[in-house]
C-alpha cells in the first residue's frame, strides 16, 4: 500500500477522495486543503496545482510497482514479464479506481502529465528487464504507453474481481506490440547495415582521394623532376 500518512500524502489522499465524489475538474485546491484538515498556506508549501498532486501520486505508484514487481525469471519471455508488471500496477491502483475514473473523464487531458506517464512506462519496462535507453528504448516506451493507455481505459470499467477483460486486452495488445517492435528491430538492423555499407564506401572514396592528393603533393614537392617532364620550347627557326 502507498504511504499517504505523511503531510504530502494527506493532500494526495484528500484530492483522490474528492475526485471519487465529484468530477475532478470541479475539485478546487481550497477543498483539498479543507479535506486534508489544513489551510491553503499549508497546501501551497507542497503543491501549487492539482497537476502537481497527481504527479506526486504517480511517483508513489511507480515506487510501489517497482517494489512489488517480481524479478524476471530465467527463460521467461519479455512479454510475460511485462504482463505481470502492468497487472501489478493495476493492483496498486485498485483502491483509487473511482477517483481515477473521475480524473480520466476530464475532456481536456493535462499536458503536464504526459512526461510523468512516459516515465511510468519506462520504469515498468525496466522492472520487466527490458531496456528503455537509446532510440530503440524510446520506441519501446512509446509503444508501451500506447498499450497501457488503451488497457487502462478497459481496467477502469472492469469490475470483475479477476479482471478477466483487462488481462485479455493486455495480453492481446502486448502480442501486437511485440510483433510491431520485432518489425521495427528488423528495420533498424537493415538501416544500420545500409548505413554501415555507405560509411564503408565513403571511407574508401576518402582514402582514394587522399592517395591522389598525397601523390600530387609529392610530385609538386620534387620541383626539378616536374620541370624535366615539361617539353622544351621550340628553337627559333628550327
Amino acid at each position: 500500500m502507498l504511504d499517504l500518512t505523511t503531510e504530502k500524502g494527506r493532500y494526495i489522499s484528500a484530492a483522490l477522495a474528492l475526485a471519487a465524489e465529484m468530477p475532478w475538474d470541479r475539485v478546487t485546491l481550497s477543498e483539498i486543503a479543507e479535506r486534508a484538515g489544513a489551510t491553503l498556506v499549508g497546501l501551497k508549501a507542497h503543491f501549487s496545482s492539482k497537476s502537481e498532486i497527481l504527479a506526486a501520486f504517480t511517483d508513489l505508484v511507480n515506487d510501489e510497482v517497482l517494489a512489488r514487481a517480481p524479478k524476471r525469471e530465467d527463460g521467461q519471455s519479455k512479454r510475460d514479464a511485462l504482463f505481470e508488471v502492468v497487472m501489478s500496477r493495476f493492483d496498486v491502483l485498485q483502491p483509487w479506481k473511482p477517483a481515477l475514473r473521475s480524473i480520466a473523464a476530464v475532456r481536456t487531458p493535462d499536458p503536464a502529465q504526459i512526461p510523468r506517464g512516459l516515465t511510468a512506462n519506462r520504469w515498468m519496462l525496466e522492472a520487466a528487464g527490458i531496456g528503455s535507453g537509446g532510440v530503440e528504448g524510446l520506441a519501446r516506451v512509446a509503444g508501451l504507453a500506447s498499450v497501457y493507455g488503451s488497457v487502462f481505459r478497459i481496467w477502469l470499467e472492469d469490475d470483475d474481481p479477476g479482471l478477466a477483460r483487462t488481462m485479455a486486452a493486455l495480453d492481446r495488445r502486448l502480442q501486437r506490440g511485440e510483433r510491431a517492435l520485432r518489425r521495427m528491430d528488423d528495420l533498424m538492423s537493415g538501416v544500420c547495415r545500409v548505413g554501415g555499407a555507405f560509411s564503408g564506401a565513403a571511407r574508401e572514396v576518402r582514402s582514394r582521394v587522399d592517395d591522389v592528393r598525397n601523390g600530387r603533393h609529392s610530385r609538386d614537392a620534387g620541383g626539378g623532376a616536374t620541370d624535366d617532364l615539361r617539353p622544351e620550347p621550340p628553337v627559333p627557326g628550327a
